[in-house]
């Protein structure tokens, strides 16, 4: 027996020893991560700092400011008519900014937004007449980013670059025929003889299609006044389909009085504004969120696995 209790003693001991060596390589494991984790928050902190630091320095002399409007022009998107006029706004500010380049890359969208982009960039105009703002295609203006374009002084473009497309769609489906061989019912309560106006389940209505048409037209129409306004007499109105929704390139379109002239951002900050020196004042994903929101998913990662992945025995 005492054999026994010696041999079971003696397991019990080695398997706490080994419980416990285990449990200190877990714990150095888990101090060599965290210790990395705050040398990564101190690096990224040293980073934002610095390129902070290298942006004042080169906006404290003088240079061509640029914003870049990139994407679809839509609320909380990049384009966004709030992020737009932000950085536009700082760019006008900015005692030091000669002259400021809207880089245009746009398949359109929102009218709404690009209204106030446009109303923006005539204001800041104005406000400041001897800055000017200078609007540079890059692979696409079209619709509601040409709108936005005509406010500037000049427009300028590639000569592959695609301008124009000056008008208004919405877009709708019907499946009524389908839902007929389907044999399924549409019930909808509305209060409001018009409150299901385009649904897709229902026969298209003539009369809600006019007015819908009407609306259309008009918002057109308010897109064709404003690139007048803006391009005055430099736009060959007597082009057929001008105002069509038609699309040129680059090269066409100065043709037309769409551009002024062939040219990238560069040249225009080179050329014409005469510093080419250029501070980009796009507004930027706030860098230290977006790295918190990166090591935030990988230390739950790591936490998950840890936690919940089996441990060999």
């Amino acid at each position: 027996m005492t054999d026994n209790n010696t041999s079971w003693e003696r397991e019990v001991v080695t398997q706490l020893a080994e419980s416990s060596l285990k449990e200190q390589r877990r714990s150095r494991r888990w101090g060599i991560f965290f210790k990395l984790l705050t040398f990564a928050y101190i690096g990224a902190a040293i980073f934002i700092f610095s390129s902070t630091e290298m942006s004042s320095v080169s906006s404290s002399e003088k240079h061509t400011a640029l914003v870049d409007l990139n994407g679809v022009i839509a609320d909380e998107e990049e384009a966004s008519a709030d992020s737009i006029v932000t950085a536009l706004r700082n760019a006008f500010d900015d005692k030091n900014s000669v002259g400021v380049i809207l880089r245009i890359n746009s398949p359109g969208g929102s009218p709404v937004q690009s209204g106030y982009i446009y109303d923006e960039i005539r204001r800041l105009r104005k406000e400041h007449p001897d800055t000017p703002l200078y609007a540079v295609v890059t692979d696409i203006c079209a619709s509601g980013g040409y709108y936005i374009a005509s406010a500037a002084d000049k427009i300028y473009a590639d000569k592959a670059s695609i301008v124009g497309s000056i008008g208004v769609r919405m877009d709708n489906f019907g499946f009524v025929d389908a839902m007929k061989k389907l044999g399924v019912e549409r019930r909808t309560l509305t209060a409001g003889e018009n409150k299901a106006l385009l649904d897709p389940f229902l026969p298209e209505n003539e009369k809600t299609r006019a007015h819908m048409q009407n609306m259309l037209t008009e918002i057109h129409q308010q897109f064709i006044n404003s690139v007048k306004q803006g391009r005055g007499d430099r736009l060959d109105t007597s082009v057929e389909g001008l105002f069509s929704g038609l699309i040129w390139t680059g090269e066409s379109a100065v043709k037309i009085g769409l551009v002024d002239e062939l040219a990238s951002a560069s040249y225009v900050a080179r050329e014409v504004i005469g510093e080419e020196t250029i501070v980009d004042y796009t507004l930027q994903e706030d860098i230290l969120e977006r790295f918190a929101n990166q090591l935030g998913s990988t230390v739950a990662q790591v936490i998950s696995t840890r936690l919940f992945s089996p441990t060999p025995r």
